[in-house]
């Protein structure tokens, strides 16, 4: 996609993190903006702020894990403006601790908004960009999910977020491949950051009261939060850093977008383990007085 000014954004997870700066890109680029997210206080206040920068936006709150909403969320963008060019399926929320202690709750909120809510808006979307490049045959149009290293690498006490992750990665590799198949009007990226400081390790607080837990968190769970905490907080690259990257991409149409490209380094080990039919690595080798903390806090 080279063209950005008055072309149309729909951008879920919008009022925060990697999506806030999504759409303040878009604005400095000229893009009309629809902006949906399920903390309704943060998506007004986004709104506001854009508006007052000059930007055409709109907002809607949607909980991407419904199928409905995300239907509802692509009438009211075309009904604003058209044709929708670019789409962000970037809601995330983030969740840890030892794989067999997750609850079904646990799975259902995690899954629901990592995973299906990307699936909803591929699904949904996708045939709105290849309907409008039938149309035009100057159309445009480009789909960014927003998965992480996680959906390349398998950290300890980070198991229902890995899983929710790497299904991002092979939906939208997956996307790539299809897309090639029927059109050369709609590409698609897959964004992989790392650590990088946009609130995702509080996103507890956007969790709906009937997926609540019943029981207090486990040892492991509380561990795991303590270590998101420090390495979300921690992260030197920020948003609008990544957000920049990301429109690189997609105006050189370039799949894979990395923040931190020296994690490859791990990836690369992976699958040389895989390859190889080796036991998976340690993936604190480098650090192993970091795996001693970890344990050590595990076992109490």
């Amino acid at each position: 996609m080279k063209q950005f000014h008055d072309r149309v954004a729909v951008i879920t997870g919008g009022a925060s993190g990697f999506g806030k700066e999504f759409a303040r890109t878009g604005a400095a680029l000229g893009m009309k903006l629809v902006l949906a997210d399920v903390q309704q206080d943060a998506l007004d206040q986004t709104i506001e702020e854009l508006r007052g920068h000059g930007a055409q936006v709109i907002g809607m709150r949607v909980d991407v894990s419904q199928a409905d909403q995300v239907q509802a969320l692509a009438g009211a963008a075309t009904e604003a403006f058209g044709d929708i060019h670019l789409l962000f399926n970037n809601a995330g929320v983030g969740a840890g601790g030892l794989v067999w202690e997750n609850s079904p709750k646990d799975w259902e909120w995690v899954l629901g908004v990592n995973l299906h809510g990307v699936v909803h808006g591929v699904r949904i979307f996708t045939p709105l960009m290849l309907a409008a490049a039938e149309r035009d045959p100057g159309y445009e149009g480009h789909i960014v999910n927003t998965a992480s290293m996680a959906g390349l690498l398998n950290a300890p006490a980070m198991g229902i977020y890995n899983v929710s992750k790497h299904a991002v990665v092979a939906l939208t590799e997956s996307l790539y491949q299809d897309l090639s198949l029927v059109t050369g009007q709609v590409h698609c990226s897959l964004l992989c950051p790392y650590f990088v400081p946009t609130g995702i390790h509080r996103s507890d607080r956007n969790r709906p009261d009937s997926l609540a837990n019943d029981a207090p968190p486990t040892r492991s769970q509380l561990v795991a939060q303590a270590l998101s905490d420090k390495a979300v907080t921690s992260g030197k690259v920020s948003a609008a850093d990544v957000a920049r990257m990301t429109f690189d991409a997609i105006r050189d149409e370039r799949f894979y977008i990395y923040s931190h490209p020296h994690a490859l380094a791990s990836v690369q080990q992976r699958f040389e383990d895989i390859v190889g039919q080796r036991n998976p690595g340690d993936p604190f080798a480098g650090k192993p007085e970091l795996r001693q903390q970890l344990v050590q806090a595990m076992r109490g």
